[in-house]
């Protein structure tokens, strides 16, 4: 039986930036197979260079990933992506500025092989608060910070740096489970969205603009013995972690893979590799990163 594909809903009012952030996450994919599905092709203009070819409501891009055009059939699209062949590795839905990505994840629910791996919502840093309170988007508005994951607070740089501990403070109220992260431009490192195969974060890059991967830190750890991985998941999840991935035996001996974004945990079985050792990636903020308090947690899980 196939693994369930991953699924990344984007999310944030209009203008947030959510067409932005998709682009350099499929230059950056490293051999990864993406699908993208939107709402209308003009709501997300691919660049030109990754178009390969275009079939009606499907766009072949470069290396091995596409782009759907759902309008109003989401279903339909999904059914059409998992059975293209060879199928993609990740899913991402760029949701419409008005919609609530809560209600996409009620429709992931509805097939099976699909998995909600995170909830990415954007935010204009300048804009935000005045949106949050507007008499007729400011209900939508908070929803969609109040069901994100991740919270990308795009382009901080337009508001004076006195202002953005305040904003940060009122985030925190509005969107009380999700990780908060300034980006410049919606640049966000591929390994806080993507599985990594071989559980290792992507070594730093140097010559962009801006290094997304450079506000991060990452921590890998190995070991040989079983863990309670439930327990172990619940204790990372309490940490200020923007992502975890691990491969591990769980106190029954069962191979099974951890997916950790934010406050949200996925563990699933595994039939497909012989790991003999346990392994553990974890990413954080630069600064936040606990990693003495995550071996510990590690030892206190092992069976």
């Amino acid at each position: 039986m196939s693994s369930p594909f991953p699924v990344t809903l984007i999310g944030g009012y209009l203008g947030a930036g959510k067409a932005t952030l998709v682009n350099p996450l499929l230059r950056q994919r490293e051999g990864r197979r993406i699908a993208v599905l939107v709402n209308d092709f003009g709501e997300l203009p691919i660049d030109s260079d990754l178009i390969e070819s275009r079939d009606g409501a499907l766009l072949q891009l470069a290396g091995g990933c596409v782009c759907c055009s759902f309008g109003s059939d989401l279903m339909a699209a999904l059914q059409q992506m998992l059975a293209l062949q060879p199928r993609p590795e990740h899913i991402l839905i760029e949701t419409s500025g008005v919609a609530l990505p809560g209600a996409v994840a009620r429709t992931l629910g509805l097939l099976q092989g699909l998995r909600l791996d995170a909830v990415v919502v954007l935010a204009d840093a300048e804009t935000v608060r005045q949106r949050a309170t507007d008499r007729y988007v400011g209900e939508l508005v908070r929803e969609q910070l109040q069901q994100a994951d991740l919270l990308l607070l795009n382009k901080p740089d337009l508001l004076p740096d006195a202002a953005l501990p305040a904003l940060r403070d009122w985030f925190t109220a509005a969107a009380p489970r999700a990780r908060i992260i300034a980006t410049q431009q919606a640049l966000l490192a591929p390994d806080l969205l993507f599985d990594n195969p071989n559980f290792e974060p992507a070594p730093r890059r140097s010559g962009v603009a801006i290094d997304a991967t450079a506000l991060f830190d990452s921590l890998s750890l190995e070991f040989e013995h079983a863990v309670d991985l439930q327990a172990l998941a619940e204790a990372l999840a309490a940490l200020p972690l923007l992502r975890a991935k691990g491969l591990m035996r769980d106190r029954d001996g069962r191979l099974r893979s951890l997916q950790l974004v934010g406050a949200r945990h996925a563990l699933a079985d595994v039939t497909h590799a012989t790991a003999q050792n346990g392994r553990l990636v974890c990413i954080a903020l630069r600064g936040e990163l606990q990693a003495e308090r995550i071996r510990a947690l590690v030892a206190l899980c092992a069976c």
